[in-house]
């Protein structure tokens, strides 16, 4: 785990069967399971990334800003490029390759937008220094993100 990430109450990450990586300014938030499969698929998560309450991530790949919305399910294989969203309550199947810059929600999840900057700004950055910050409240040794 890296620099100025918060692991939010009845959080889950559980290493037990394969590796979890997870970058800088992570924010894994209440209620959300982070977990892996034996010997198959670890999970990757990169910097600047927010798991949002109840959400499941499992056995994937998640890189550089980027906001898996609440109670979404990502599964095993599942690769989410940077600054992209995993809407609220989309499940992401097996083997999905979430593009760069894309909008993704549904069951199963599909593409239904390009992220343009304002999105990216005002959503995925917002949140992501934001509980850097709530973090901050409760540990003295992190920063705050301006």
């Amino acid at each position: 785990m890296g620099d100025n990430c918060s692991v939010w109450f009845n959080a889950v990450v559980r290493g037990d069967v394969h590796y979890i990586k997870i970058g800088n300014n992570v924010n894994i938030q209440d209620g959300a399971v982070i977990h892996c499969t034996y010997q198959k698929s670890p999970v990757n998560i990169g910097n600047n990334v927010s798991i949002a309450h109840n959400a499941i991530v499992h056995g994937c790949t998640i890189h550089d800003n980027v906001l898996v919305g609440m109670g979404a399910i990502l599964m095993d294989d599942v690769v989410v490029h940077s600054n992209s969203i995993v809407a609220a309550g989309a499940v992401v199947s097996q083997g999905t390759v979430i593009e760069s810059g894309s909008v993704y929600a549904g069951i199963p999840a599909k593409k239904i937008k390009s992220i343009d900057t304002k999105l990216l700004e005002g959503q995925v950055n917002r949140i992501s220094k934001s509980y850097t910050m709530y973090a901050s409240w409760h540990d003295p040794e992190i920063e705050p993100i301006n």
